[in-house]
């Protein structure tokens, strides 16, 4: 073997075990769910597992619950990840940039004790906050103001704002890195122009961070994308189907229901959704590059 291809070789085996247990714990699984998606298999019952072809996949887009939970599913990341944590993340990156010591090391303590906690404890708390005796309506009593089962009339209202209370933090440090990166001259350079706080925000500070909040978008959108555990312990998806997203709706599906096939094809549209969020992001990147 020619002397540079052993070179080349020897500096790959580094990899061989990050390679062994990307194909065990990422890729294994994987071609998994392809193989169950186009099966009928079941937890339960006596027939065998069968190819049924694209059938799972046809019954799911035909299906009103499935397009509701896809409809649902859009509206919680966009609402609670690409408005909610990256606005209100941003908005606090920036106001901390003028604010104490003190009040920085609150807000961010305050912050990042939310993102810190598992989403299961996050998903209970949130519960005891926005049940119809929680602490939000002892709130508005406490203010004479009308109050509301908001886990029954506006559910997927809730698990959103729980989803932005628990995830801003990531955006928070992203945007605060980001911030503290920009070049002092040009900021200083604008303000001798004369540019109030404001422009020199809109014209100086985000165009330079636009990739990292490119990239925070992507990063947020799919851990959104994932959620669970803070909506079933929140709603389960209710009342009826008002909350019920993707990961939800799996879920129901391949172990309540028994259909492992139906919901293995749920789980790859729910992966394939991920990778065209994530193409999308990765070309607007390439877009900022160049």
């Amino acid at each position: 073997m020619p002397a540079p291809a052993v070179r080349a070789l020897l500096r790959g085996l580094p990899t061989v075990p990050a390679v062994i247990l990307l194909a065990v714990f990422l890729a294994g699984p994987i071609a998994y769910c392809v193989y169950y998606a186009f099966t009928d298999m079941q937890l339960t019952g006596a027939s065998g597992t069968h190819f049924v072809g694209v059938d799972n996949f046809t019954r799911a887009f035909k299906d009103t619950d499935f397009l509701n939970a896809m409809w649902l599913t859009l509206v919680f990341v966009v609402g609670s990840a690409v408005i909610g944590q990256n606005t209100l993340g941003l908005a606090l990156a920036v106001l901390m940039q003028k604010a104490t010591k003190p009040v920085r090391s609150l807000v961010n303590g305050v912050v990042i004790a939310a993102w810190v906690l598992p989403e299961v404890v996050a998903g209970y708390l949130m519960y005891a906050f926005f049940y119809d005796q929680g602490s939000l309506n002892s709130l508005l009593g406490a203010l004479h103001l009308p109050d509301q089962n908001w886990l029954y009339t506006m559910p997927i209202l809730a698990v959103c704002l729980a989803n932005v209370w628990r995830g801003t933090a990531f955006s928070l440090m992203v945007f605060t890195a980001a911030i503290n990166d920009v070049p002092q001259e040009l900021v200083e350079a604008a303000e001798m122009d004369g540019a109030n706080p404001w422009q020199r925000l809109w014209r100086v500070v985000l165009p330079v961070i636009r990739p990292s909040i490119l990239t925070n978008l992507m990063l947020i959108t799919l851990q959104t994308l994932s959620v669970f555990g803070l909506i079933y312990t929140m709603t389960r998806g209710g009342p009826g189907n008002k909350s019920e997203t993707l990961p939800i709706f799996m879920y129901q599906q391949a172990f309540q229901n028994s259909l492992i096939g139906y919901g293995t094809a749920i789980a790859l549209v729910l992966l394939v959704v991920g990778a065209l969020f994530s193409v999308v992001y990765i070309r607007l990147l390439k877009l900022e590059d160049d």
